[in-house]
């Protein structure tokens, strides 16, 4: 069956790669091509973050974070570094619902805690080096038939005029798309640092000037962040900047020495639900995943093997 798939960020690309090896044809439409989607500014760290309900984000991320680990053993050249790291907080916490999803999850020792926290989540991760995993999806959707076209669609019908079946993987562009108004930009702010100040990836969602966290890639390493919700900027804030450094230093080794080579901005596609789920309109079909939150790379490839299974239920 012939398929359009609107949208050239993570989730797109990678339901391209599940519909073609599938036996379908595709065509991934694309308002913006990497390096310039909003995949491209993700940190991008395996973590269920800001993507809801749980119980159906559980099991996407289970299985996104088994054909992460897979990835990074059998396909170097995609870019994922398994990472061991650590979670960290100012008081006592229950094990979080996503710990099964990580085959080594444990609480942290004390030692592997920075000075003046009290509890941690220790375990390993995907790390996926964006700029390298990008590239590497889209050459996979070409080597498997497919085609990406750099083209905006403002309405479903515009992709309904060439395929009776859409998936619709357009993140924010989704409130004007298919007009989902629930939908709003979660801001994030990063900077890329050189050289990796820290071999293991720390998260600290509790400090009280802002979320901080350290996530070291092969040759650089992303300090992050922010998260502002319905703030659609794009514009780097120095001020910013600045913060992000402040609550970092405490996380990273005493005396580290780096320098800041960017300054990022992304916007998070945000919603009360992730959705994935099909919409016949007669005899066409569109199915829909976006609204991941802060977890689009953490979900991609167990929404897609879900939009696969939808595609083959509704389309005729």
């Amino acid at each position: 069956m012939f398929i359009v798939i609107l949208g050239g960020g993570v989730s797109g690309l990678t339901c391209g790669i599940r519909l073609l090896e599938a036996g379908h044809s595709v065509e991934v439409w694309a308002r913006e091509l990497s390096p310039h989607t909003t995949s491209d500014v993700a940190a991008a760290v395996w973590y269920p973050y800001r993507a809801w309900p749980q119980e159906r984000v559980n099991v996407w991320a289970k299985r996104t974070y088994e054909v992460l680990e897979s990835l990074s053993r059998e396909r170097p050249e995609a870019g994922i570094l398994m990472i061991p790291g650590v979670e960290v907080f100012r008081r006592h916490v229950e094990d979080p619902w996503w710990r099964d999803s990580v085959p080594d999850f444990r609480r942290a020792r004390p030692e592997e805690l920075p000075p003046g926290l009290l509890e941690g989540y220790y375990f390993s991760a995907p790390v996926i080096e964006m700029p390298r995993y990008l590239p590497f999806l889209a050459a996979r959707v070409r080597e498997l038939g497919g085609r990406i076209i750099q083209r905006e669609v403002r309405s479903l019908e515009e992709a309904w005029a060439r395929a009776p079946v859409v998936v619709n993987c357009t993140g924010l562009g989704a409130r004007e798309v298919v007009g989902d108004e629930t939908l709003f930009p979660i801001r994030g702010e990063v900077l890329r640092v050189t050289p990796p100040p820290t071999h293991r990836f720390i998260f600290d969602d509790e400090c009280e000037q802002g979320i901080a966290y350290v996530i070291p890639r092969s040759g650089d390493c992303i300090l992050g962040g922010t998260v502002e919700e319905g703030n659609a900027s794009l514009a780097p804030d120095p001020e910013v900047a600045r913060g992000i450094l402040e609550r970092n230093a405490p996380l990273l080794p005493p005396g580290a020495v780096f320098h800041v080579v960017e300054h990022k901005v992304g916007l998070r596609p945000g919603r009360p639900s992730v959705r994935v789920e099909a919409e016949e309109s007669g005899a066409r079909v569109v199915v829909h995943d976006y609204g991941h939150g802060g977890a689009g790379v953490t979900l991609s490839w167990g929404c897609a093997e879900e939009v696969v299974t939808l595609v083959a239920a509704h389309a005729r």
